[in-house]
């Protein structure tokens, strides 16, 4: 019980905290000696730059499994989401604009819905993630009622549908 409630004030706090910040800040990320999004970003960020023209790449082409889609849409409003990615990781450019699409399909709310990028160290600067066990990325954390109910790392076991499907097994 404890448990849950720190994580929920650690959720709450982290977005009220999240709506005074700028979002889609760049950086020169000196481990890649490039330009990285980092911090709390939304879909705005995601579609500037090489990260653009990949988000749009795979959002068109990704068809999710209208079956699935259906049956996701009936818990995935009762639940919050953080993705967590890098806008130069491979795995990013494919995972979070397909997961966009079936959260635009679902018609997921936004405003639930956190976007850290992070940098190649795996930190987002004015964000902390420490307390994310951040080990890959792209990482998409479900929670209920700022109760983690589960994530998808890097890349899903089956499809982001079905594993996503899986994790809201466990809504109420």
């Amino acid at each position: 019980m404890k448990y849950r409630i720190v994580v929920l004030i650690t959720f709450l706090l982290a977005s009220s905290f999240a709506i005074g910040q700028s979002k889609n800040t760049i950086i020169r990320d000196p481990k890649l000696n490039k330009n990285v999004l980092i911090g709390y970003c939304n879909r705005q960020g995601l579609k500037q730059g090489l990260f653009g023209k990949y988000f749009e790449t795979q959002y068109t082409a990704y068809k999710p499994s209208d079956a699935l889609l259906n049956k996701l849409r009936k818990k995935i409003n009762k639940t919050q989401i953080t993705i967590v990615f890098g806008s130069w990781c491979s795995d990013s450019e494919i995972q979070v604009p397909r997961f966009y699409k079936i959260l635009d399909k679902v018609g997921y709310n936004e405003k639930n819905l956190t976007l850290i990028a992070v940098d190649r160290s795996m930190n987002a600067l004015i964000v902390d993630v420490k307390d994310l066990n951040l080990k890959k990325i792209p990482l998409f954390i479900i929670y209920e009622n700022g109760e983690e109910l589960g994530r998808i790392t890097e890349s899903p076991k089956k499809t982001l549908e079905k594993d996503l499907l899986e994790i809201l097994k466990k809504v109420k």
